[in-house]
């Protein structure tokens, strides 16, 4: 049975802490992995707060005794987006911590990465760590030989956790139990079934995006018609005052192709349409998620019938293989051309980047605003001559550099 704080030794420890620890800080290092756990589960948030009078039963004085509860409703699996935690590592590489004191190794880190670097600073800077279970030098080689099991034990615990976590998900999925949030035009009953949204209004809206796109054949050409008569799209709130009731929204790119990408508008459950690829710490920071695939043989989870359909599943198939004929075949921006300024300049008047084109086999060269037009259907924002402003930026540039301030500068002279 794991002990409580209270149930310790309650006088120091010989040959661990030492004067010179106390003459430093004891840093209480409290922290929930969820809101919902800070909500439901206050008694570990007490037990963990309780960690200050432990301290101060193994020498050190109230004033002394730091918490940094920075991190409440905070995973620990990284150190990203847990202020406390860096805080707390960059006190300790300062020399102000003597001890740090976490109810349990978890409650630190879940990371065996973010758990050494913190035993190697602390072995470094001679700060203690203590638990619920003693207090540990990581100094000394076998107080970090268990200091490093516990940390391993901790990351372990975290995998199978999700493993068990996950495994659950994908078997309810499975059985096309596991909900999501159902599309504009469909609405879920208290019983668990799927209907068609019962405002006709709503169904008129989402059956005309799929008859229009059946002549168009584009999501633009879709957007352009909802626009031109003035035709907004549905929409149910799932938050606020208004939660349940329909609002209606300006029609935008994003919307219509949702409609026509989304196979639960053929009555199919679907999970699992986005590819199991590793992803890249760049696209991690952005927060961008993949593209679900479109082609039904990479989804993991289609059961097909599950609920009213506004279209069969052929048309859906159709419609994926016409927005997939839709897409461009070049690879991206050309990198040549005389712009001065492409992807540099921003919109004076709407804030979104703009774009350069170029006209008469690249004579012509021009910056657009075209960003409301793509997504809203709305007209230009507006257009430069892309020769007269790269020469009016390029005149400013070589005035900058010609200037005789510049000379204390040398690297920007350089070429």
């Amino acid at each position: 049975m794991r002990q409580t704080p209270s149930s310790l030794v309650g006088g120091p420890l010989p040959g661990k802490i030492l004067p010179r620890h106390l003459d430093r800080q004891a840093a209480v290092y409290v922290r929930q992995s969820t809101l919902q756990q800070l909500e439901h589960h206050r008694e570990s948030t007490s037990v963990q707060y309780g960690l200050v009078d432990h301290a101060c039963r193994l020498g050190w004085p109230r004033p002394r005794v730091a918490v940094i509860d920075d991190d409440l409703g905070c995973s620990g699996a990284s150190v990203e987006g847990r202020p406390g935690f860096q805080r707390l590592v960059a006190e300790v590489g300062l020399g102000h911590v003597g001890l740090v004191l976490g109810f349990e190794v978890s409650r630190l880190a879940r990371s065996c990465r973010d758990w050494y670097q913190l035993l190697e600073i602390c072995a470094l800077a001679g700060t203690l760590i203590a638990d619920s279970d003693g207090v540990y030098d990581p100094a000394l080689y076998n107080d970090r030989l268990l200091l490093g099991l516990k940390g391993t034990m901790s990351e372990a615990e975290l995998h199978i956790m999700r493993a068990r976590l996950e495994g659950g998900r994908w078997n309810k999925a499975g059985r096309g139990e596991f909900g999501f949030n159902m599309p504009r035009g469909y609405l879920k009953r208290a019983s668990g079934e799927v209907c068609l949204d019962p405002d006709e209004r709503v169904r008129d809206t989402v059956r005309l995006v799929f008859d229009v796109f059946g002549r168009r054949g584009s999501v633009h050409g879709v957007m352009r018609h909802l626009v031109d008569h003035g035709v907004a799209l549905p929409d149910r709130a799932r938050s606020g005052p208004a939660r349940g009731e329909v609002v209606w929204r300006r029609p935008h790119r994003g919307g219509v192709a949702n409609i026509l990408t989304n196979p639960a508008y053929a009555g199919a459950y679907a999970y699992g349409r986005r590819r199991p690829e590793a992803p890249s710490a760049a696209a991690a920071r952005r927060h961008k998620a993949r593209q679900p695939s479109r082609d039904p043989d990479d989804w993991r989870v289609l059961l097909q019938g599950r609920w009213p359909a506004y279209i069969s599943w052929q048309a859906f198939e159709e419609n994926q293989r016409r927005l997939m004929a839709n897409r461009s075949k070049h690879k991206g921006v050309p990198r040549g051309g005389p712009s001065l300024l492409a992807g540099l300049l921003h919109c004076g008047r709407c804030g979104c980047r703009m774009v350069t084109c170029y006209r008469n086999n690249g004579r012509d060269l021009r910056y657009s605003c075209t960003r409301h037009q793509i997504n809203y259907g709305a007209p230009h924002c507006q257009a430069l001559s892309g020769a007269a402003l790269d020469a009016v930026v390029g005149g400013l540039v070589l005035e900058v550099r010609s200037h005789p301030a510049t000379a204390a500068f040398p690297n920007l002279n350089a070429p």
